[in-house]
């Protein structure tokens, strides 16, 4: 009977646990890179988006206010963009670009699950408003990533205006992981079904490897994500709000700080 409950599988808890610690890896890689980090170290952070992914369509499927879950990850996301340009301003450590925001990502993510619940809205009536609403929702990331090109190629525009536009706007170009980020709503299509899933994540794994990117490493995320017995598990609703800006400071300011006493 112990044995049993010891094999229980993966809460959200877990899953987010995994997560946070094969993230760390690869921001130690990404912040101390300049100072000799082995690339090898970066294979960690291959499955972290797409674990992070699924516990996003998790939170978003079970949670009771879908309004207030965008709203705390898109806050989340402006404030993490005017942090890490602070915090490149601050230390000026130039051998290291600050382009994390997993909320960005995160936040997309939810436009598009908003989107496929206003098609899923339709057949209950107002068929024409929840499908316009439904295209507007997948549009706006890509409307968003339109806007921000023209203002950041715009001459004479001044640069606070073009950094106010990329730290706003939640453009899929500006995602930290870019197209990548259309996972989401597919793992939301096939929120009940494991398997699709996973035969997803394997697929897109795939194609990343056709084409030589390491990114393909993310099928890996399929393991702790099979064992995933759809508890949440502990509560950690704001924690990783507040990890995640505060190691990468803390790696940021670290390898600054020892890049520059060893004079690399």
């Amino acid at each position: 009977m112990q044995i049993a409950k010891k094999v229980r599988g993966l809460t959200t808890f877990d899953l987010k646990i995994i997560g946070i610690i094969l993230m760390v890896v690869d921001h130690f890689h990404q912040m101390f890179y300049p100072l000799g980090a082995p690339n090898w170290l970066d294979w960690f952070g291959r499955p972290v988006a797409t674990i992070f992914f699924f516990t996003s369509v998790v939170g978003f499927s079970h949670t009771h206010d879908k309004k207030k879950y965008m709203e705390r990850l898109y806050i989340s996301m402006v404030l993490m963009a005017l942090f890490t340009a602070i915090l490149e301003k601050t230390v000026h450590f130039e051998q290291v670009v600050l382009i994390n925001n997993i909320f960005r990502d995160l936040f997309i993510g939810t436009m598009f699950m908003t989107g496929i619940d206003q098609f899923a809205a339709a057949k209950d009536g107002n068929k024409a408003k929840h499908i316009s609403l439904g295209i507007l929702w997948f549009a706006l990331p890509f409307i968003f990533s339109g806007i921000t090109t023209l203002l950041v190629g715009a001459a004479g525009l001044p640069l606070i205006i073009k950094q106010i536009a990329l730290g706003i706007f939640p453009a899929i170009l500006l995602a930290e992981n870019n197209i990548m980020v259309l996972l989401i709503p597919l793992l939301y299509l096939f929120r009940n079904n494991k398997k699709i899933q996973c035969l997803l994540i394997a697929a897109t794994a795939l194609l990343y490897g056709l084409t030589g990117s390491t990114q393909w490493m993310m099928i890996f995320a399929i393991i702790p994500i099979w064992f995933y017995n759809g508890q949440k598990g502990p509560g950690m609703k704001y924690f990783f709000y507040i990890f995640y800006p505060a190691h990468i400071a803390v790696l940021y300011c670290l390898a600054a700080v020892l890049y520059k006493a060893l004079g690399s």
